[in-house]
């Protein structure tokens, strides 16, 4: 995983720099709050982009966003669900997994219906209804 500042994506795809299958699972979110939350238990600075999610968000309950959509930028998602936290995240830093077990810190999945540009500080807006 690396940091951009910046990224494409497609409706259908996810995002244009990976190779995702359509579906539920094109693009994966999570917290800024609830990654601040998971470092302070962990006692450690981990880097966000070890937990392999495509976007950090802020601002943002992204429990309450599942079954909704999300606008970021330029573009659309729709949540379709709560991203559960593997045995990798223990290989990316002893306890990761665990930590990112309560209240959706793990982040979540969801399906681009529209495509864009999204860039570092860009507007995230859930929808209603």
């Amino acid at each position: 995983m690396a940091e951009a500042h910046e990224c494409t994506l497609e409706a259908g795809r996810g995002l244009s720099a990976e190779n995702r299958p359509s579906g539920k699972r094109e693009v994966t979110l999570v917290s800024a709050e609830s990654w601040r939350d998971v470092c302070r238990e962990l006692g450690a600075d981990v880097p966000w982009y070890f937990r392999r999610a495509n976007l950090l968000v802020e601002g943002v309950n992204l429990a309450a966003a599942i079954g909704r959509s999300v606008h970021v930028g330029e573009t659309e998602i729709r949540i379709h669900g709560e991203t559960k936290p593997c045995k990798i995240m223990d290989a990316q830093h002893d306890g990761l997994r665990e930590a990112l077990v309560p209240e959706c810190r793990g982040g979540v999945f969801g399906e681009v219906l529209k495509g864009g540009k999204i860039r570092v500080g860009d507007r995230v807006v859930v929808m209603t209804g």
